[in-house]
């Protein structure tokens, strides 16, 4: 099979974030240029505990993902990559990542990130060329790398004062989506030059450690403060549904989306 160029393997990566569907003819294509086909939607949610990542899965029952955290690992945060069905986990100090195959249940790879300073912070990955962009510990800005962790740029954030809270990416526009740490919780959102384009406060409470965002049905995703549950709201900010998490349970710190994939890409 030719090898993509760079134009048609962004294409290809974009119509799934843009929920195409494998059908028909357009399926067969689909398959002959290596594109992964949307399936179900999940939420991946996980905690600073030595315990795994909880798939909650749309219709069942919540299924554990080993992350294989000894007792001195702390976790800092999580991304999902449905391309691959790959998990990465930002792990103490900060600058060291985890790949899980979800799948398998296995340790794929670790790396750590060159130019990311120790810390924590909240990840997120584009799916076009899957680089990672890390909520930076200390400075309004993120930092980016490739999927294997060779650094790319230090990107600052135009009108944002504190590092960010949490960040989530937008497949279909390429936009950072920021979640500030003021006094209210704002979903912003830059462009890839770090220019601030527009912001929407969010109508209930939530943690202020992670953002997910759905970029087919245009939902963000956020832990809530006062309810043992993922809150799912509309770009306009406003409080549609809520993903109880399972009793007894703290997990929800951290949190990614995304489709589970019917094909793999590697």
């Amino acid at each position: 099979m030719p090898r993509l160029t760079p134009p048609r393997a962004r294409l290809t990566t974009r119509n799934y974030a843009r929920g195409w569907s494998a059908i028909g003819l357009g399926g067969l294509l689909l398959v002959f240029t290596g594109c992964a086909t949307p399936g179900p939607n999940h939420a991946y949610v996980a905690s600073r505990a030595q315990n795994p990542v909880l798939d909650l899965r749309p219709g069942h029952s919540a299924l554990a993902v080993p992350t294989f955290l000894s007792p001195a690992n702390t976790l800092y945060g999580i991304a999902y990559d449905p391309f691959t069905d790959h998990l990465f986990l930002r792990i103490f100090p900060g600058n060291f990542i985890r790949v899980i195959d979800r799948p398998a249940g296995k340790i794929k790879r670790s790396f750590t990130v060159e130019g990311l300073p120790a810390g924590s912070g909240d990840l997120a990955i584009r799916s076009s060329d899957r680089h990672l962009f890390f909520a930076h510990p200390v400075l309004p800005a993120v930092v980016e790398s490739t999927l294997y962790g060779r650094f790319v740029r230090t990107l600052a954030l135009t009108d944002l004062l504190q590092p960010p809270a949490g960040i989530a990416y937008d497949q279909r526009h390429d936009h950072l989506l920021i979640l500030s740490s003021g006094e209210l919780a704002e979903v912003v959102t830059y462009d890839l030059a770090g220019k601030r384009l527009n912001a929407v406060t969010l109508d209930r409470k939530v943690s202020r450690r992670s953002l997910a965002y759905d970029s087919v049905a245009d939902e963000f995703y956020c832990r809530l403060s006062e309810e043992a549950a993922l809150g799912v709201f509309n770009r306009q900010g406003h409080w549609q549904r809520s993903i109880p998490l399972p009793p007894a349970d703290e997990r929800g710190e951290f949190i990614d989306v995304g489709a589970r994939s019917l094909l793999r890409l590697f």
